[in-house]
């Protein structure tokens, strides 16, 4: 016997991608503000790249040539 699964209607759809946007944005955010925490409490730039390394997060990309980086 086959289960029939029920079809997602368009608006079901859209909520859903819309959704996974936001929540993609919010962890994106999320990331950068952890990265600039690290950034500025690390020594150093190789410091900050092990840091983040450790904790699996990107370096923040429009910060990587700021001056006023605390290690730059």
């Amino acid at each position: 016997m086959m289960l029939e699964r029920p079809t997602r209607t368009a608006h079901e759809q859209s909520e859903f991608a819309r959704a996974r946007a936001a929540e993609k944005l919010r962890h994106t955010v999320e990331n950068r503000k952890a990265a600039r925490i690290v950034a500025n409490q690390a020594l150093d730039a190789q410091d900050c790249m092990r840091l983040l390394s450790m904790l699996g997060l990107e370096p923040a990309d429009e910060d990587m040539d700021d001056p006023g980086r605390p290690y730059a």
